[in-house]
This record gives C-alpha cells, structure tokens and sequence, in this order.
C-alpha cells in the first residue's frame, strides 16, 4: 500500500511540474495597470553612498545579453505602476494641471517659519522648515553668485518629469525672508565637523553668507515632504529583495531604460540612486511601496551649487580613454566640448543644443538601466517627448520665474532644439508606425516620422492567429497601399495579425516589419511586435 501511495504523489508531482497551458493573448490583454501595490511588510531604511554608487557601477560589467523589457504589456507600453503613471503619453493635459504638475498645495503659508532641522557644512546650505499649518518642507538656496539657478531649474524640471509619468516631490518656488524665521530647541545642526549640536541664530548667519539676498529676501525652492515612510532610495540595478512588489529586475524596466532620453533632453546628469527615494505608504504590514525620483538641481545647465562643468552631459567622471587619448597627445587631441561657448546668463548655468547629441550623452556615471537601453525603449519615451509642444515647452519654462526674459527665452529655445535632435535620431532607429486602431473595416495608424523621412506606401499581410499554438496562417495575396490605413478584409478568427513594412523608406532604419495584432471581439489592437 505504501508503494502504491508513493506512486501516486510521484505522479503528482510529475503532473505539477508539466508547462501550464499558454495563451499569446489574454481576455485582460493589453494590460494598463500593474497591480505593484499588494500588502507587504516594510523594507528596512537604507542609505545610499554617491562615491559607492559610482565605483560599483564604473566597474560593473553587465554580461547579461540585452532582452526586451521586462514589464511591458503587448502593446509594448509600460502600464501604470507605483513607478510610473501614464499622463502626457496618454491624454493632453488641461493648461491649469499642465503648470501645477505635482503640486496639490500653494507652497509654504506666509507667516513664521520654524526650523526643525539643518545643515551647514559645505557648500550646499538648507534647512527643514514647518510652516504656519504646520506642513513640512525642505529647503534649497541657490549659488550666491548665480541667484535663481538651482531654484528655477528644480520646478521647471520636476513638472517635466512630472508628466513624463514619475513619482516626484511637489517643489515650489518661495521667497524667504530672514525675519520669518524661528529655531525649535529640538532642531539639531550637523556641523561643518560633522558634529551634531542644537542649532543657534549664529548658524543662520552662516548659512545666509552662503546664499544671494535682495532686498532682504531669498529665492528657496520649497520641497514638501514626501508622504509615508521614507525609507531610502532605489537602484538602477537589481531588485528591493524586502519588497515583495518589486519583481522586475529595475535594469529591465521600460520606464527606467527609457529614461535615458529623457535625461538626455533636460541633461540630467545625476540620474543616481542618491536622487532617488523609496516611501512606504498605509500602516506597517499593510502597506505598499512607492519609487520616486527626487533632487532635480542638477539640470539643464546647473549643478546645483554651481554651473556645469564642461564635461557634464558629454563625459563620465571617470572615463579612461578620452583622459589618456589627451594626456598622450599632449592636448592636441583635447575633447571638443572644452571650447563649446555658453551665453552668459547666471541663471541658467552650462546647457547648450548645437554640440548635443542625444545618442552619446552621458550621465555622470554609467546607468545599469541606460546602458540596457534598446531602440525600443528609446521608441516609447520620444513618443512621450513628441507630446511636448513649443507650447508646453515655454509654458513649463515659464513656471520656473526667471527675472531676466533672454534667460527664459534662451532655456526654452535649447530645450526645443534639443527635443528636436532627439525625435529625429531615434525615430530612425525603426520605423515609427504607432497609434494603430481599427477602425470599422480599416486598421489605420500613423507614420510619427513623416516630417523627417518619406515612403512610398506600406506593404501588408495579414495572417489568422491561433491564439493557443501562437500559429499564424496567412489569408490572401499581400498588398501595398500608400496611406496609412488597411484594409480588414479576414472574414473570419478571433485573432488577426497584420504585418507592415514602408516600401521605398528614405531612411534606412525604417526598413523592418511591425506585427500588429487585433482581436475581432470589440474591434481592438491587442498587441504591437516591433522587428
């Protein structure tokens, strides 16, 4: 009896261990939202090192073979997440929500600030404030020499990343004056030696010497405090191995690969785990959590408490080959950015277009997630960039307040041509079919690179899909037409794939196929397969 029942669970077992049943396509499909936020215990507080960071990262060596992205649905589009939520990729956006971006508030209230905690030690001073309703804030200064650079650029930048889909704080620009200020007895000073001691007026002294005044006032970028529990920052590579949400190695999210070219546009240079911040939200045990990008000061053309360096965008900080290409040459083979010319604008630091190229920017150090970055992650983030007109570019632009209007006019007309260069490398990559529906008896889409290349027509075969074997059995005789829309003409299957090719396409990136799959109840695209 006992041999008996030792087969029986042996076979068991063996029939748990055969391959499930697959379907190409599911009723759910194409998914629009990660269920990401199940209830989880709190992951541990954990800190990050900018100096760790940036050795783990120059010597690391992925030898994992680039793979498509990992959590993206068929229509290659990355649903909506605690990482990212789909806004000006997906709809247009009402004016009023386009210029508030992330803010739910007006800023600090007027009235007595009180700090409750600060720092003094080197060059970047700030201090955390709660105002007259008792809401927290951090807050920056900007260089003393250069008023209104990290201030103005930390709003403009963090609606922009804001509505590409990221988690960001709310940043409000905010006039400080020094005698709206009081000091709790509890707020604590880190010193200039690192000592931690109660903070006294004469630190305030020190801190004000540092920053630029008028007329008794300075220009603070106010950042309320982050809901939840905050609980230090993510990486670009691996996973969060205590939250039992993060399943998705972060060097394989669409969202994070992507973000190369976004990056690449506003020239986000410190695009590290330190300026990254993870909040647990809900109570302990039941709660989720939730990935943000924080600390956008260095961008566009600051670094925060100073302007760029030359290098910043073209370089890493350490990178071996164009040190020694110069030093061995004794300088007669220098890099080309050391003479690029910026205009003299104090507020807008070291950010030019006519020397950026999209393909070769640089972030401070390598980036696990950029440098896994394929064609296809970069398709679907310069569709976002698409979405930002002249328009919207001036209107974010203008959020940021800069008193001089050549400045305000000079960073608008930069982010225009640099949007412009990156549209118009990367949709040469492949071909930039999208927006496809079916409509009545025509599939139609839309040729995103029509206004920087031509084609002749489109050829297409369209193929009946089982939707269990994933066969494919063409119907018909191919055909080539020369605008964007196809005749549906399979009477019958539940599943139809179309393939398309541009015929006569002037660039050569252009000449592959795309595979887009339809399901005949509810007359829906349910999939896009990019060659």
């Amino acid at each position: 009896m006992l041999k008996i029942k030792t087969g029986f669970a042996a076979f068991l077992v063996f029939l748990l261990t055969l391959p499930v049943f697959a379907l190409k396509f599911y009723p759910d499909d194409p998914i629009q939202k990660d269920n990401d936020q199940k209830p989880s215990p709190e992951p541990i507080n954990r800190k990050a090192s900018y100096v760790n960071d940036l050795i783990k990262n120059t010597r690391y060596k992925d030898k994992n073979p680039k793979t498509a992205a990992a959590n993206i649905n068929t229509l290659g589009e990355v649903p909506d997440s605690s990482w990212f939520i789909n806004r000006i990729g997906v709809r247009d956006i009402p004016r009023d929500e386009l210029l508030r971006g992330p803010n739910q508030v007006k800023g600090p209230e007027p009235g007595t600030w009180t700090i409750i905690q600060a720092k003094s030690q080197g060059i970047s001073p700030g201090f955390t404030i709660q105002d007259s309703k008792g809401e927290v804030y951090f807050l920056k200064f900007d260089p003393k020499d250069h008023p209104q650079l990290a201030t103005s650029t930390e709003v403009i930048v963090s609606k922009f990343f804001h509505h590409f889909g990221y988690n960001v704080p709310e940043n409000y620009i905010a006039l400080l004056h020094t005698d709206q200020l009081q000091i709790s007895p509890e707020a604590i000073i880190t010193d200039e030696n690192g000592l931690h001691r109660p903070m006294k007026k004469s630190d305030l002294r020190v801190i004000f010497r540092k920053v630029p005044i008028m007329d008794g006032a300075v220009q603070v970028i106010a950042s309320r405090r982050i809901p939840g529990e905050l609980i230090g920052p993510f990486k670009f590579k691996g996973t969060r191995g205590d939250d039992a949400n993060d399943i998705f190695m972060h060097e394989d999210r669409r969202e994070l690969r992507g973000m190369r070219v976004f990056c690449a546009w506003l020239n986000h240079e410190e695009a590290t785990a330190i300026n990254t911040l993870d909040s647990y939200l809900g109570d302990a045990g039941s709660g989720y959590v939730k990935h943000f990008l924080i600390d956008f000061g260095s961008t566009l053309g600051s670094d925060s408490v100073r302007p760029n360096d030359l290098r910043s965008g073209n370089e890493y900080e350490v990178e071996w080959g164009p040190i020694f290409k110069s030093a061995f040459s004794l300088g007669f083979l220098d890099r080309k950015w050391r003479s690029i010319h910026y205009p003299e604008y104090p507020a807008v630091g070291r950010f030019e277009s006519q020397h950026f190229q999209p393909e070769t920017w640089k972030p401070d150090y390598p980036n696990p997630a950029f440098n896994r970055m394929l064609p296809e992650d970069a398709f679907w983030a310069t569709k976002i960039v698409m979405r930002f007109t002249d328009e919207i570019v001036a209107s974010l632009v203008k959020t940021g307040q800069y008193e001089n209007p050549g400045a305000e006019d000079y960073v608008t007309r930069t982010l225009i041509e640099r949007r412009n260069k990156i549209v118009n490398y990367y949709l040469t990559l492949l071909p930039p079919l999208d927006n496809f529906r079916w409509n009545a008896d025509s599939l139609e889409f839309k040729n995103l690179g029509s206004n920087i290349g031509t084609v002749n027509g489109y050829r297409y075969q369209w193929f009946r899909l089982n939707n269990g074997s994933e066969k494919l059995e063409p119907t018909g005789e191919g055909a080539t037409v020369t605008n964007p829309s196809i005749p549906v003409t399979v009477p019958d299957g539940d599943y139809l794939m179309a393939r398309i090719e541009p015929v006569g396409a002037s660039i050569p990136g252009w000449n592959k196929k795309v595979d887009v799959y339809l399901r005949r109840n509810g007359k829906m695209v349910v999939g896009i397969e990019r060659q």
